[in-house]
C-alpha cells in the first residue's frame, strides 16, 4: 500500500510532520490518544513510511504483553482485599493518631506504587485521605495532591513500578540494548523517593490550596435530605403554569429536581415546561417543607406516608467504570436506579446543565442525589468509587495471600534471574485465575485495552520513526551541540525535553518517541545510551505539574476540587527539582 515515493530525507521529514500532527491533536483532545496514535500508524502505513513488517515486529515486544498481565495480578489484589488490609489498619490508626496514620499511608502508596499499578492504588486510597482530612478538619485539597505524587514516585522504584518504565525498557530492547533488571533503578529511586517525601512533608503544605470539593461548593445540602414527588391534580392551580417560575418551588428549604411526565424526565430543560395534569414533580426538601407539601392542595403526594431520605455523593470515574465513553442520558439511572446526576466536575469546571449529552470521562467526578442503597446499587453495578466512604468491598479474602504471593513470585524470581518478566508474569495471571482469586471476566475488565492499543500503535510509531531515517535526522541535527556538554547537562537535556512533553501529551506516546532519540545521540556523541535512558523514563514519569500529565493527577483532580493551577505550583518546583537531583545521580550510578 505504498502510494508514494520519497527520498530518505523525505520519508523522515514526512514522519516527523505526522507525528507533530499527532501531538498538536493529543494537545487539542478531539479525538482520544489511542485514536490519534491508531490513525497516525494507519497513515504511516498507506504512505510506507512505516513497513509492514516492521508493523508486525512491533507485536512481539514483550512490553505491551507484561503491562496487561500486571493489570490482571492488581485485578486479584484488589479483588481479593489484599489492598484493604493495609487501609484499615490505617483507618484505625487515623482514629487515634491522624498524622501518624498519613505517614503510614503514605509508606503503604509508594512501597505498593513500586509494584502494582499506581492507578488503582490511588483509587483505593483516595476516600480513605477524605475520611482522615476531616478528622484533622482540613481540606481534603492539603491530602489528594501530595498522594498522586507519592504513587507516582513509588512508581520510579522499579522496573515494573509503571507502564512506562516497562515500555522504555522494550524499547530500549528492540534498538538492541541489554534488558534492564527489576531493581536496576531502585537505588535512583529510593533517592528521588526521600527527596520527594521531604517536598511534600515540609515544602508542599505552603503552596497546597485550600479547596473545597464539589459537594460542598452547593448551597443548603446539609438541610436538604428528602426527595418527595407530588403529582398535579385535576383541580390544581398550577394546571398551565410554567414549572420555574411556581413560587411555591422557590421556597427555602425546597429545590425543584424534575418534571416527570408519563415516563419522559423533562429535567434536561425545565424553563418553558408548563404543568398538566397528571405530572410529577420531584423536590428536594427539609423535614419541615416535607411536612407543609402535604397540607397543600395544589399537589398531591404520591406517597403520602413516607418519603425517600437521600444523601448526596461525590463518585469518581475510574478507568474501568462502566459509564465511560456513554452520555448520561443514554445510561437512564434516574430510571433504573433512582438516582440524580446534580453536576459533574471535569478539569476545574463544575457542569450543572445539559448533562444528557454530557459523555462520561475516565477521572471525573459525579455529584450524585439519590436513595442510600440506590446509590450504593448505581456504584457497585457501574464500578464507581464513593470518594468520601472506603469500599467495603472485598472478595474472596482467603485468597488473598495467593495474588500476593503470586506478586512476590513475580518481584523475587525476577530479581534473581530465573526467568524474563513476561514469562513469570504470565505464570502469575495462571495461578491467580485457576485458584479463582478472581473470575476471568472480572479479571480481564481490569485490563486497560485502550492503554494498551495506545502502546502498541505509539511503539509502530516508534518503530515508522527508525526505519524511515527521522530518528537519525533529530540526532545529526542535535549531536553536534551536545557532544561539547559536561554529562550532567547532557542528561539534563534529555530530561527536560522528556518532562516537558510529558506533562503535554501521553507520558508513554512520549516514552516511545523520545527513548529512540536518546539512544542514537548517546551513539553519536560516543558516550554508553544506558544513562540516557534512564533520564527517559524518570522524567516520563515523574510527571507532576499537570493533571493531564499522569492518570493518578487526574483521579485527584476532581475530588480535591482542585484548579489547573494549583498543580502547577505544587508541581513545577518538584518536576525541575527532582530532575535536577537525577541528573546529578544517574552519572555516578551509570557512568557515560
Amino acid at each position: 500500500m505504498n502510494f508514494l515515493s520519497l527520498t530518505d530525507t523525505g520519508s523522515a521529514i514526512l514522519a516527523l510532520l505526522i507525528v507533530a500532527g499527532m501531538f498538536v491533536m493529543f494537545l487539542r483532545e478531539v479525538y482520544p490518544t489511542e485514536v490519534v496514535a491508531i490513525g497516525g500508524v494507519s497513515l504511516m502505513l498507506v504512505t510506507g513510511i512505516l513497513p509492514y513488517q516492521s508493523a508486525l515486529a512491533v507485536l512481539s515486544n514483550p512490553a505491551p504483553w507484561t503491562i496487561g498481565a500486571m493489570f490482571i495480578i492488581m485485578g486479584a489484589l484488589v479483588r481479593t482485599g489484599a489492598l484493604d488490609s493495609f487501609t484499615s489498619t490505617a483507618q484505625k490508626q487515623a482514629q487515634v493518631n491522624p498524622r501518624f496514620a498519613i505517614g503510614l499511608l503514605m509508606a503503604f502508596v509508594v512501597l505498593a506504587s513500586a509494584v502494582v499499578s499506581n492507578t488503582p492504588v490511588v483509587v483505593v486510597m483516595i476516600p480513605v485521605f477524605v475520611q482522615i482530612a476531616r478528622t484533622l478538619n482540613v481540606p481534603a485539597s492539603k491530602l489528594l495532591i501530595p498522594l498522586s505524587y507519592a504513587a507516582i514516585l513509588g512508581g520510579t522504584l522499579t522496573l515494573i513500578g509503571t507502564s512506562t518504565n516497562l515500555l522504555v525498557d522494550g524499547v530500549a530492547r528492540a534498538q538492541g540494548m541489554k534488558a534492564f533488571t527489576i531493581f536496576e533503578v531502585t537505588p535512583l529511586g529510593i533517592a528521588l523517593v526521600i527527596y520527594g517525601m521531604i517536598y511534600l512533608r515540609f515544602i508542599a503544605p505552603k503552596l497546597l490550596p485550600e479547596r473545597d470539593s464539589m459537594a460542598s461548593l452547593l448551597s443548603d445540602r446539609s438541610k436538604m435530605k428528602f426527595f418527595t414527588e407530588a403529582v398535579i391534580p385535576p383541580d390544581s392551580n398550577l394546571i398551565g403554569r410554567e414549572v420555574t417560575g411556581v413560587q411555591l418551588f422557590k421556597r427555602p428549604g425546597v429545590r425543584l429536581i424534575d418534571v416527570i411526565r408519563g415516563d419522559e424526565s423533562l429535567r434536561r430543560n425545565l424553563k418553558g415546561v408548563e404543568l398538566k395534569v397528571g405530572d410529577r414533580v420531584v423536590l428536594r426538601t427539609e423535614m419541615t417543607e416535607l411536612l407543609s407539601l402535604q397540607r397543600n392542595r395544589e399537589l398531591k403526594r404520591v406517597d403520602q406516608v413516607s418519603a425517600v431520605e437521600t444523601k448526596t455523593v461525590e463518585v469518581l470515574i475510574t478507568p474501568g467504570c462502566r459509564l465511560v465513553g456513554r452520555t448520561l442520558g443514554m445510561m437512564r439511572l434516574r430510571r433504573r436506579y433512582g438516582v440524580y446526576v446534580l453536576a459533574v466536575h471535569r478539569r476545574n469546571q463544575n457542569i450543572g446543565r445539559q448533562l444528557d449529552d454530557l459523555v462520561v470521562r475516565v477521572g471525573d467526578t459525579l455529584l450524585l442525589e439519590g436513595a442510600p442503597a440506590d446509590i450504593k446499587r448505581l456504584a457497585a453495578e457501574m464500578d464507581m468509587v464513593d470518594v468520601t466512604q472506603p469500599s467495603a468491598r472485598a472478595f474472596r479474602r482467603s485468597h488473598a495471600p495467593i495474588a500476593i504471593g503470586a506478586l512476590v513470585g513475580i518481584v523475587a524470581l525476577a530479581a534473581l534471574g530465573v526467568a524474563p518478566i513476561l514469562l513469570l508474569s504470565i505464570v502469575a495471571v495462571a495461578v491467580v485465575l485457576l485458584t479463582r482469586c478472581i473470575d476471568a471476566d472480572e479479571a480481564f475488565s481490569f485490563v486497560e485495552g485502550r492503554l494498551l492499543a495506545l502502546i502498541f500503535a505509539m511503539l509502530a510509531i516508534g518503530a515508522a520513526l527508525n526505519s524511515s531515517g527521522a530518528v537519525s535526522l533529530i540526532v545529526e541535527a542535535i549531536a553536534p551541540g551536545l557532544s561539547t556538554l559536561p554529562p550532567f547537562l547532557i542528561i539534563w537535556a534529555i530530561y527536560l525535553l522528556t518532562s516537558v512533553l510529558t506533562e503535554l501529551v501521553s507520558n508513554n506516546a512520549v516514552a516511545v518517541v523520545v527513548t529512540p532519540i536518546a539512544i542514537g545521540l548517546a551513539q553519536a556523541v560516543g558516550i554508553d545510551p544506558r544513562p540516557l535512558v534512564v533520564a527517559v523514563m524518570v522524567a516520563a514519569s515523574a510527571s507532576f505539574a499537570t493533571p493531564i500529565g499522569y492518570q493518578t493527577n487526574m483521579m485527584v483532580y476532581g475530588p480535591g476540587g482542585y484548579r489547573f493551577t494549583d498543580f502547577m505550583k505544587v508541581g513545577v518546583p518538584l518536576n525541575l527539582t527532582v530532575g535536577l537531583l537525577a541528573s546529578l545521580l544517574i552519572p555516578l550510578i551509570w557512568p557515560l
